[in-house]
């Protein structure tokens, strides 16, 4: 498969996962049940607290039900992200029977991480008084073996991963988001005195559908004569895809068990740099439960277009990236049609990261207060929740950039350079905890977002300089998707300075009509925006067009 098959594969996969995304979007996602709710009036909330503190009614938030979630994540992240970076990459020559049986390797590690982190979440955090959340036990139970579940697919997402089945992924992954909306609207309404068995029962059935998606799919794709005819994937029968032992005697490829090792070492510190913050609060307890509530909202609020649009992007390109390019070959040692290919889909990744960043940074620090208001009222607008929601605009910039940086760098780096980068995310995952915690105690919860925004610059500028050297001795220039044309960049910042105007005598306490005033005045700056960067940046929006249509990237881009 030529590399502009690949490309226009990689680009249906996005855009049916940032699809996909959309459809089960939440602010608030129903893994943090009770984190923050708007009591209704006449009655009040089991999960507020109210406390006066200098003459002023101030909430406090109960938190434990994201402490669930991140057990889930941290288990499912810590055993499977090194697996799947490393048998994504490589081209067709290679022994999927090797691959497969080193993916069953990540449900064991699975089972190790579940009942390491389930003893955790007991024994050594506190649990929550059983009056105000009961079932807390039972919850890390259900979570712990939910994640086991999953890993249970693994083989079967990366085969599908690797010859890119859009439609399975999309069947699967909106069918289990569909029914487990279904099955918590059902036990909420009947059986709601459950509290959160309904989560965790939701989040244990959702993995449950997902992994037998995926079987039953394969199951009825290999038992059809067609594909026995085809020949399209390198198994012929559902059993080949359980662990057997190969031709050569070997289990396992060794040097894809070496690479995953290294990525291994590379995932246990990426962890801590993504979850870095919860970790802090969940273990240090630096902020009260009011304000590890308040963050929690806004960071899930922040993050909307990041889990949208970024992480959908980032997943499939890596795809492309890791098919497309051999890692242990330099830039101008490999087919130069791939390389040019590669390039130009970098650079129209890193300016559609750029703007899409640019926009959301210059446009929320006017309207987070806006944003809160409309969402949760005073509670959350009155507070730090603003400052909070500014403040992760800018990171959501950083944190676009990083995406798309460290989408190529993971996809092209051979084993020694994973090795030595490791050495890098050490030393950043130590100083990434000792600063978030020393910020928090310094101006509290923006302290994470300061500590996160630090982590993220570093990250850049470790990925910049490994494509600046990749690309050093060959003739593109990828990194050119960093500029952005002075008209564009007028644009940004006269809408940024008359938005912000406009805050201050519209927003947010002169009633909705002034408020309506504010959101014209932002549409208004946001449409000349975007229309200045259509014109201005017309490679860009023509690479859109065509993989967004479905067309393979046309020569002249290349």
């Amino acid at each position: 498969m030529g590399s502009r098959e690949v490309l226009g594969q990689a680009a249906r996969l996005a855009s049916s996962s940032l699809l996909l995304q959309v459809l089960s979007a939440r602010p608030v996602p129903e893994r943090r049940p009770g984190a923050l709710e708007r009591p209704r009036r006449g009655r009040s909330s089991p999960h507020l607290d109210p406390s006066t503190e200098g003459g002023r009614q101030k909430t406090a938030v109960v938190p434990p039900p994201y402490w669930l979630m991140l057990l889930y994540s941290t288990t499912i992240f810590l055993a499977r992200e090194a697996f799947r970076r490393a048998c994504l990459s490589g081209g067709s020559q290679r022994d999927w029977s090797q691959t497969l049986n080193l993916l069953w390797l990540t449900v064991p590690l699975g089972v190790f991480w579940s009942l390491f982190l389930g003893w955790v979440w007991l024994q050594l955090l506190e649990v929550p008084d059983p009056n105000v959340i009961p079932h807390y036990g039972t919850g890390v139970v259900l979570f712990a073996l939910s994640a086991v579940v999953e890993l249970l697919g693994e083989p079967f997402w990366v085969l599908a991963q690797a010859h890119m089945f859009v439609t399975l992924k999309v069947i699967a992954e909106s069918l289990s988001v569909i029914l487990k909306s279904v099955l918590i609207a059902f036990l909420v309404l009947w059986l709601p005195h459950w509290g959160l068995y309904i989560f965790s029962l939701a989040q244990l059935f959702y993995t449950t559908v997902l992994v037998l998606c995926y079987v039953i799919y394969f199951t009825i794709l290999l038992g059809s004569p067609e594909s026995t005819k085809q020949q399209t994937l390198p198994v012929s029968r559902i059993t080949n895809l359980l662990p057997n032992i190969t031709r050569s005697g070997a289990f396992i490829n060794w040097k894809e068990a070496k690479l995953t090792w290294s990525f291994f070492k590379q995932s246990f510190l990426k962890q801590i740099l993504t979850e870095g913050e919860r970790y802090v609060m969940t273990f240090l307890n630096v902020l009260n439960f009011g304000d590890q509530g308040v963050y929690d909202i806004v960071n899930n609020l922040g993050s909307l277009v990041a889990r949208l649009i970024f992480q959908p992007v980032e997943e499939s390109f890596y795809v492309f990236f890791a098919k497309v390019l051999e890692r242990e070959k330099d830039a101008t040692l490999q087919k130069q049609e791939d390389v040019a290919v590669a390039a130009a889909v970098l650079e129209s990744l890193l300016k559609l990261a750029l703007l899409a960043g640019l926009t959301i940074t210059v446009f929320g620090l006017a309207y987070s207060q806006l944003a809160l208001d409309i969402y949760g009222g005073t509670m959350l607008s009155s507070g730090s929740g603003p400052v909070l929601l500014r403040s992760y605009c800018l990171y959501v910039l950083l944190l676009a950039v990083n995406g798309v940086t460290e989408c190529f760098t993971f996809a092209a780096m051979s084993k020694e350079e994973v090795d030595k980068y490791n050495f890098t995310m050490l030393a950043l995952s130590s100083s990434f905890l000792v600063l978030s915690y020393l910020l928090t105690r310094w101006c509290g919860s923006v302290g994470f977002i300061l500590a996160n925004c630090f982590n993220m610059g570093i990250r850049i500028t470790q990925s910049l300089c490994f494509i600046h050297r990749y690309f050093q001795r060959s003739p593109h220039r990828p990194l050119a998707g960093l500029h952005l044309s002075p008209i564009l960049l007028g644009a940004f910042a006269l809408s940024g300075g008359i938005t912000g105007v406009s805050e201050v005598f519209l927003c947010c306490e002169q009633g909705w009509a002034s408020r309506l005033a504010h959101i014209a005045v932002g549409a208004f700056c946001l449409g000349v925006t975007l229309g200045t960067a259509f014109l201005t940046e017309t490679k860009l929006i023509h690479f859109l067009r065509t993989q967004l249509g479905g067309s393979t990237l046309p020569d002249k881009m290349t």
